[in-house]
């Protein structure tokens, strides 16, 4: 596997660690580096404890010199491709973007190219030495919004670590069908659905889901909702209103058969019928800055076919209250 040049590292093992495990001691002298990732270096001889191999469980004495030889190996071999992206935020760290709907997030099985890796790498060779070209989490492929990317192995991990921590604030705009009268919190684990494996379902013995919901806006019969994860299970969001019987608009896979409520306008019949992906998307992103701690905040605005959307909900309400009063 093609590799870049290492770029050795030393540090000093301080005297109060004297007698703890080298592997875990050398976590604390390089954080930014994932604990299987300094494993394999230790294994492989790329991390040396005064100039000589040593085992993980093997006890460090104090004072002695680390020497980490980081070989950065190619981890993502999709091919380059200039694929436009909307960037929101960028330092030499991370990527903020704003992915748009249809853009697959993986090159996979039917989807060999023109996917976000593709572009990140075009945009970014470096983000080769990168597990999955520096992303951290993922958009379902209609899914639009706020992804955040890491440009360096150290901003990766940390991502990663505030991710599993729960610490990044993620919030979605979804428009559902329903006019809820109430927000509330969706507390019901998710696995792989047992007969259909691309499916999702809510399953006792699943990983534990939660999303926070609350009303943005209210319409005759489906509401805008403004949602908060605390967990990101796949397609979390979708399988949790489909669970509460209040589908996203839209959604091929949880959403349904199209049901038009009782008197729709003809412009509301087109708009709910032509909108052909699940209606939701990622707004807002929050994080602390995994190498200087700063708080980010990045939002995207919602995109063209949502705020049509929305346009035609509003302009179908008024019609009905209006009806209603006559």
């Amino acid at each position: 596997m093609p590799q870049q040049t290492p770029e050795p590292r030393q540090a000093i093992v301080p005297d109060e660690a004297a007698g703890r495990r080298f592997d875990a001691v050398l976590a604390e002298l390089f954080p930014e580096y994932s604990r299987s990732r300094l494993a394999a270096w230790i294994k492989s001889g790329d991390a040396l404890l005064d100039g000589a191999a040593a085992r993980p469980r093997d006890p460090v004495k104090g004072g002695e010199t680390v020497r980490l030889a980081a070989v950065a190996e190619i981890q993502t071999e999709a091919v380059a491709e200039d694929i436009p992206l909307d960037v929101l935020y960028e330092d030499r760290h991370l990527f903020v973007l704003d992915k748009p709907a249809g853009l697959v997030v993986h090159p996979g099985a039917g989807n060999p190219a023109g996917t976000l890796v593709n572009a990140l790498l075009h945009r970014d060779p470096g983000l080769a030495v990168l597990p999955r070209a520096g992303i951290v989490h993922r958009l379902d492929k209609d899914t639009s919004g706020v992804m955040v990317v890491a440009r360096t192995l150290e901003a990766h991990t940390g991502l990663a670590a505030q991710l599993a921590a729960r610490e990044v604030h993620r919030q979605y705009v979804a428009v559902v069908v329903g006019s809820l009268v109430s927000g509330g919190t969706a507390d019901a684990p998710i696995d792989r659905h047992p007969r259909d494996r691309l499916r999702m379902a809510v399953r006792e013995d699943g990983r534990e889901a939660v999303t926070h919901f609350r009303l943005r806006e209210r319409f005759r019969a489906h509401t805008a909702l403004e949602c908060r994860l605390e967990t990101g299970r796949t397609h979390q969001i979708r399988v949790h209103m489909q669970h509460l019987r209040h589908p996203i608009v839209g959604d091929p896979l949880y959403g349904g058969p199209l049901k038009l409520p009782r008197g729709a306008t003809e412009e509301l019949a087109a708009g709910l019928r032509g909108f052909k992906r699940q209606a939701l998307h990622a707004e807002v992103l929050e994080f602390a800055h995994p190498l200087t701690g700063e708080p980010v905040r990045v939002s995207a605005p919602l995109p063209a076919d949502m705020v049509q959307l929305l346009q035609v909900l509003r302009e179908d309400t008024r019609a009905w209250e209006e009806s209603q009063r006559r």
